[in-house]
């Protein structure tokens, strides 16, 4: 081991919040500490979604001076940071700048996309190549559409970077693909785990608007003395960049063949395999065979999430009817579900009214809807539930294996409600956290790199179960 103990730092930026997050690794343990937290959205531009990345960049500098601040206090500088965002978004950039703000996954426009690359090559010869659960955001789609409404900005770009590889190469004026989000844009072969030449030529992608692949572990380069002295002999560390890859590595799962739920924004469930699963079961089943660190598999299915509540709450607001989170969840708890909706519904992807919305599609089912805030919460909690126990069930079947224990970690752990509800659908005990399970996840791909921690992920984990994480259980009631 190179020392016993080191400070890393983790830029974990989600698509409603960011946060930068310190982290000690010292004699088998990990100790983490928020220096920075800022909240983050897309914001409506007259001719699409996008979001403010400049904002989002200062507030990663700001943390970044923190972060350098923090090592200061305890004497130590920091070895290295690591960076992961949410998936498929990217920035085209050109003789080093960021050409326009990176368009939004949430844009409905992205279906021009979806229309082109169908029309080039059907969605089962392309899951026969990537393996990737049909998202019409999925980063193939967004640049197809890209290519249909901004071609000159496209024929402009030098390089396509996804967000992570941006705010890396800005930091460090050095460029690479990490794998794991790669993995996500739709464009990676399952098998070969490299860009398919035949799909970006269909497609008529160039592909030297990709920087080179690389592996979560690899050195990118030393952060640029432009932020700040403290920061001068600080390395990025590419880590699993895709931020449920980092997710997956941060569980505490004790046994092989677990299965887990990242549960954010959006709900991801399934489990790590060795290989890929490109079967028509699978395709069926809209499973997605993304790439994890150490070139396992993340086999799972992409599911809604919080949003239809965060977004519930912000049209409650808006209307002058704001809620409490706490006591709207409390009154829930009390509540059967009128309905269960189909979490899944296009019209719930983009920005909007979230609790019409809902009705709309229960008016359109014959169902009953809910008639208050509570009523509401309720309805989206038992929907999400039990859209889990559907996919859960699934994978049990195409991979062969089977679950008595669900890992729930991101900030739907801390929903006592519906992590009760997805151990009564799902039948299985659900373990709740940790909350930072990305950024854990994050620091310690980095504590790897610098010889802190054994060699495989079940090293890696033994850690978090070492630390001193909050974790819950949930037993299924009948």
């Amino acid at each position: 081991m190179a020392s016993q103990s080191a400070l890393f730092g983790a830029i974990d930026i989600g698509a409603s919040s960011g946060r930068v997050i310190a982290g000690l690794v010292s004699s088998g343990r990990l100790t983490v500490r928020e220096v920075h937290r800022f909240s983050n959205g897309p914001i409506q531009r007259a001719d699409l979604l996008v979001w403010n990345f400049t904002e989002l960049f200062s507030q990663v500098r700001t943390g970044l001076r923190e972060l350098g601040a923090y090592g200061e206090r305890m004497g130590r500088d920091v070895v290295s940071v690591g960076i992961d965002t949410w998936a498929v978004d990217y920035g085209l950039v050109a003789g080093g700048e960021l050409l326009d703000q990176p368009a939004c996954y949430r844009d409905p426009q992205n279906q021009i996309g979806v229309d082109q690359v169908h029309s080039q090559i059907d969605f089962a010869q392309l899951y026969g190549f990537t393996g990737m659960q049909f998202l019409p955001f999925n980063s193939l789609y967004q640049i197809a559409r890209q290519q249909a409404l901004q071609p000159e900005l496209w024929a402009q770009a030098e390089q396509l970077q996804l967000l992570p590889d941006l705010i890396g190469y800005l930091l460090t004026g050095l460029s690479k693909t990490e794998r794991t989000n790669a993995s996500s844009t739709g464009l990676l072969d399952a098998r070969t785990r490299e860009f398919s030449a035949e799909l970006l030529q269909r497609l008529k992608i160039d592909p030297s608007k990709f920087a080179p692949l690389a592996d979560a572990g690899e050195e990118l380069g030393k952060i640029k003395h432009e932020f700040g002295r403290r920061m001068s002999q600080t390395r990025v560390v590419l880590v699993g960049s895709h931020d449920t890859a980092s997710a997956v590595v941060g569980n505490p799962a004790a046994k092989p063949n677990f299965a887990f739920l990242s549960s954010g924004t959006w709900s991801l469930l399934g489990a790590e395999i060795a290989d890929p699963i490109l079967s028509e079961a699978s395709r069926q089943a809209n499973f997605s065979n993304e790439l994890g660190v150490d070139g396992r598999v993340r086999y799972l299915k992409n599911l809604s999430g919080l949003w239809l509540l965060s977004e519930s709450l912000r049209y409650w607001q808006e209307q002058g009817e704001s809620q409490n989170l706490h006591q709207l969840l409390d009154q829930a708890a009390e509540l059967p579900p009128v309905a269960i909706i189909d979490v899944a519904d296009p019209r719930f992807v983009a920005p909007g009214p979230m609790p019409e919305l809902i009705a709309e599609q229960l008016i359109e089912t014959n169902k009953p809807g809910p008639t208050s805030p509570a009523e509401v919460a309720s309805v989206i909690l038992h929907s999400l539930a039990k859209s889990y126990s559907v996919a859960l069930a699934q994978l049990s079947e195409l991979t062969g294996l089977s679950f008595d224990r669900l890992h729930v970690t991101g900030g739907g752990s801390q929903n006592q409600l519906l992590c009760q509800l997805t151990a009564d659908y799902c039948q299985v005990e659900v373990i709740a956290g940790p909350v930072e399970a990305t950024a854990i996840g994050n620091l310690l791909i980095q504590a790897r790199a610098h010889g802190l921690t054994g060699k495989t992920l079940e090293d890696v984990r033994a850690i978090i179960r070492n630390s001193d994480f909050e974790l819950s259980s949930y037993l299924p009631r009948d």
